[in-house]
């Protein structure tokens, strides 16, 4: 049974795999986006809107839907320049999820999937202690808050109404087109560039693209799914080093690794004013699915060597 859906943020990252798989499964789909989605071999329905706000009117959109599936956002800015960072992210994660949340409750609608960040739980973890679903949040920054309230409005909702809420927070996502930091990372491999990060011994949880929409999926009809909060990840942590190396295999290309010590980049981050990358190569963030394997049945379909793979021949074919 496929249940009619709509889906915000289709032409993102993450959006625009999930509308294909559910495309491809046969799901009745309303893809919503701020900008032109050419539908053209995908059998969607497309609204376009001009803003995620708490002002959006979705009355229409949502008739006949069965299941919201959420992944619109404001994202996260590196180098933001709102005034207020916080009520700019509140504006469009907080009010404008619970705007659309409210509206299909009372439209009808039986389950909202909401796809947060697992910076609702921190910026992260000692290695070997992984966060949990069940975890109190610790958001640091106004992108994680405005997430965390967004999940407390969403589940104070399920607890007034018929509505269902499911809330995924993934890790960093990597996959096919994927870009910031992961694309840069393989431009260097790529050109042969040395990298002082041969001697990373971190650990960090990530996700591949499609093991994401594939858990998405599965939270469309898992009855169990209803009103919970799921971690997820490829089910195998890697220090920065260890992916840099599993990537370069992937890129048909040597790793010119230098085995510069850990502390010596944290000193040089701090001197240059850099803590926030230090942190995300050096540091770790590691979380345990094991609530999401638990309760769905669920286990990665792709394994992080065939994901890299994928995201390889992607960057070879369109550089």
């Amino acid at each position: 049974m496929t249940p009619s859906t709509l889906l915000t943020g289709a032409t993102g990252f993450v959006g625009g795999a999930i509308l294909k798989r559910l495309c491809q499964q046969g799901y009745p789909v309303t893809a919503v986006s701020r900008t032109p989605l050419n539908t053209q071999d995908l059998p969607a329905k497309v609204v376009r809107v001009d803003a995620l706000d708490g002002s959006t009117a979705w009355q229409d959109s949502l008739k006949g839907v069965e299941v919201v599936i959420h992944s619109a956002a404001r994202v996260h800015v590196m180098h933001d320049t709102e005034a207020d960072p916080l009520a700019a992210f509140r504006k469009v994660n907080v009010e404008g999820t619970l705007n659309l949340a409210r509206q299909a409750a009372g439209a009808g609608v039986r389950r909202f999937i909401f796809i947060s960040s697992i910076k609702v739980n921190g910026e992260g973890t000692r290695k070997g202690q992984a966060y949990r679903a069940d975890d109190a949040p610790a958001p640091a920054d106004p992108y994680g808050i405005s997430k965390k309230e967004a999940e407390e409005g969403l589940m104070a909702l399920a607890r007034s109404t018929s509505l269902e809420v499911v809330i995924i927070r993934p890790v960093l996502v990597y996959g096919p087109g994927v870009k910031a930091n992961f694309l840069a990372m393989m431009k260097w491999l790529d050109k042969g560039v040395p990298l002082p990060l041969g001697a990373i011994d971190n650990r960090r949880s990530l996700v591949a693209l499609d093991n994401l929409v594939d858990l998405v999926l599965v939270c469309v009809t898992h009855p169990a799914a209803a009103n919970q909060t799921f971690l997820v990840s490829d089910g195998e942590d890697l220090s920065t080093t260890s992916l840099l190396k599993r990537m370069a295999v992937a890129l048909g290309k040597p790793a010119r690794l230098l085995p510069v010590p850990s502390w010596l980049l944290e000193l040089a981050a701090r001197l240059l004013g850099k803590r926030a990358l230090s942190q995300r190569l050096n540091g770790s963030l590691q979380v345990d699915i094991e609530k999401t394997r638990t309760l769905l049945g669920w286990e990665p379909p792709v394994a992080v060597d065939d994901a890299l793979a994928q995201t390889a021949r992607h960057f070879k074919e369109n550089p």
